[in-house]
């Protein structure tokens, strides 16, 4: 049986679904309902159980998963960008992290789990290397902290003798099964709910040194992160931290393109200064909150993550997007 956390939750109930698809009834799901919305994620699943995270803490410390579980995929976390809670953010992420991963070692069976591009904050290379981890915020901090006891972990015990570990670094994922994350679900969710209400979308005008609309992020659809997931589930023998993007940055430009495209009447698809023309796009001024804390430019370097083996190709943000609408609409 597979353990997964934060189940509800985006990436963890994508996770669900695909597991459940091979096997129904191997997943057991551990999740903080107190937001109870995130049950529809995973409502038409057929999973073996589900427990509350707090009650699944005190069970795991008592010894009651011993011997209960084959893998860990770890996706639970606040993954809130402005949250202000420091010592929340800590216990959610960090120590969260470090007892389900000594839970692995003891029982050595591979523990997945989900770190992210916020670790790299204000720089500008984005590769698995401690001179570009510079996190703006604590949600990034304490996932840089989690990578950092894993990294210290191999240095002392030896990454070959020690259980199978593999920490992904998420970029900008998108797509089915984010409504519960409200103002932190993606751009394209946002947009396909402006178009449908007021005809068009906005995005933040320029800051940073970016015209309107032109900051670049790696945008990755979450059917591919659930690949790549799966991928080291099913080679036990590989571990390491990853990027998990494209390796391509796109303009937050080309996802208002490909959101417009998908939804307005049919027709010759509209470019850019069309759309813009047409009053279908909006830009908005840059929040002075976001100023200092905001990654404008992210773009995943995935050489490690070739190396690994993982070679299928990513969907860019027309196709991705394209899925994600019909998703949507059906």
């Amino acid at each position: 049986m597979i353990l997964i956390t934060g189940a509800a939750g985006f990436i963890g109930s994508n996770l669900v679904h695909a597991l459940t698809r091979r096997e129904p009834y191997n997943v057991f799901a551990v999740d903080n309902l107190s937001r109870p919305d995130k049950f529809i994620n995973i409502v038409d699943t057929e999973i073996a159980d589900y427990l509350d995270k707090e009650d699944f803490l005190v069970r795991l410390e008592r010894g009651d998963f011993n011997g209960k579980f084959s893998a860990v995929l770890h996706q639970g976390a606040c993954s809130n960008t402005m949250e202000q809670d420091g010592r929340y953010m800590m216990r959610n992420n960090y120590q969260y992290s470090i007892a389900l991963f000594e839970f692995c070692q003891r029982e050595n069976i591979p523990f997945i789990y989900a770190s992210s591009a916020a670790v790299y904050g204000s720089s500008t290379v984005f590769k698995e290397e401690r001179q570009y981890e510079r996190p703006l915020n604590v949600y990034g901090y304490s996932k840089f902290l989690f990578d950092q006891y894993v990294k210290k972990f191999w240095a002392t015990h030896g990454r070959q003798s020690a259980a199978p570990v593999v920490g992904l670094r998420y970029f900008n994922v998108y797509g089915p099964r984010e409504i519960h994350k409200g103002t932190m679900a993606s751009v394209a969710f946002h947009q396909y709910h402006e178009f449908l209400a007021n005809g068009k979308v906005k995005l933040f005008g320029g800051h940073d040194g970016y015209d309107a609309g032109a900051q670049m992020r790696d945008f990755v659809y979450v059917d591919d992160v659930v690949d790549v997931n799966l991928f080291f589930l099913e080679h036990p023998e590989k571990s390491g931290i990853f990027n998990l993007g494209t390796g391509r940055a796109q303009q937050f430009n080309d996802i208002a393109v490909a959101v417009v495209n998908a939804l307005k009447p049919a027709g010759a698809p509209l470019t850019l200064e069309q759309i813009v023309t047409q009053g279908l796009l909006e830009y908005i001024p840059f929040p002075d909150k976001l100023k200092g804390k905001y990654q404008s430019f992210t773009q995943a370097d995935i050489a490690q993550l070739r190396q690994a083996g993982y070679d299928k190709p990513f969907a860019d943000v027309a196709t991705g997007v394209s899925r994600y609408i019909e998703w949507l609409k059906a």
